[in-house]
């Protein structure tokens, strides 16, 4: 009775929607909503007029933290920030069973039910673009427009891109990854240093931007970024090692901007490529940046969708 009384105190006073055919009023602030499995902590920040923006982080078994770098998106609207079911402040989880790409399109679809939203852009960063894909191959309606950065469509080109990054690197490193991967000795020193190299060249050149929202950081689930992908970025031996939605992106049908960084694991050519499969998709490159675009290129990527957001309001 105690989480009821809770979750009826905290959610209401956040989210009021006079009707499902009127326009939907989002206060900001930070609560908890609860579907199947648990309970997301979610963060709403900006109160403007414009279409309000949910942003899904990436992983899988990451947390939103990288998507408060992006805050500067709310100056006229609000943006909705979450913990998917599992990680950072929505908990952590170890049942296997929670952890499919289909109940994460579950867990999504009610979490919006929550929050009583009926027109939205959809933003997706690396596996939240796998997420986003899905949820908007399932459930498109009210989905205003995608916003696909670094992302990930098919996880057999992601691998190909990842092994031509790595053939740039020093021949020791390569070594070390081939050694190691042969032996799947994933948590050898060795393997580590090299996975840190491939890191900085392709992931993040920086350093992480500050969170100034929220000074207590929150963990990331690494049993759930293993069950689903693998033990690194450029090795996948999990449950999406078949991902694969190439064939349905000329299914969408709502504007869609595809965003990469210059050097990138997520390849700009490749990126290019999939915009090309979608009607009227627009492409960007954010420039000094690699995967990591919001905190390499903080100001470039926020401007960038905010011109394509400008143009198709």
């Amino acid at each position: 009775m105690k989480n009821i009384t809770f979750y009826i105190l905290v959610i209401l006073p956040l989210v009021f929607l006079h009707s499902c055919h009127t326009k939907q009023t989002l206060t900001p602030g930070e609560a908890y909503a609860e579907v199947s499995g648990g309970k997301i902590w979610f963060h709403i920040i900006g109160e403007g007029d414009a279409t309000p923006i949910l942003m899904l982080h990436g992983g899988p078994g990451g947390t939103s933290n990288s998507m408060y770098v992006l805050a500067k998106l709310s100056e006229n609207r609000p943006i909705i920030i979450f913990d998917q079911l599992g990680t950072g402040k929505s908990g952590h989880i170890t049942d296997t069973s929670l952890m499919t790409i289909d109940y994460f399109v579950s867990q999504l679809h009610e979490f919006t039910s929550v929050l009583g939203l009926n027109d939205y852009y959809l933003y997706g960063h690396s596996w939240g673009c796998m997420l986003g894909l899905d949820y908007y191959l399932a459930h498109p309606r009210g989905i205003k427009g995608l916003i696909l950065n670094s992302p990930l469509v098919s996880t057999e080109m992601w691998i190909h891109d990842a092994d031509t990054l790595i053939a740039t690197l020093p021949d020791s490193i390569q070594q070390m990854i081939n050694t190691n991967e042969d032996k799947g000795s994933y948590n050898s020193p060795d393997y580590q240093y090299a996975n840190s190299i491939f890191y900085h060249n392709f992931i993040l050149r920086t350093s992480r931007i500050p969170n100034s929202y929220d000074v207590i950081p929150s963990k990331g689930n690494r049993v759930m970024y293993r069950y689903m992908w693998g033990p690194s970025e450029f090795t996948a031996t999990g449950t999406l090692k078949d991902y694969d939605r190439i064939d349905r992106l000329n299914e969408i049908d709502v504007p869609t901007l595809f965003v990469t960084g210059e050097y990138d694991e997520a390849r700009p050519v490749t990126v290019k490529y999939f915009s090309t499969l979608v009607p009227n998709a627009e492409f960007e490159i954010i420039e000094n940046a690699a995967h990591g675009t919001m905190h390499d290129n903080q100001e470039r990527n926020v401007k960038v969708i905010n011109d394509f957001l400008d143009r198709i309001q």
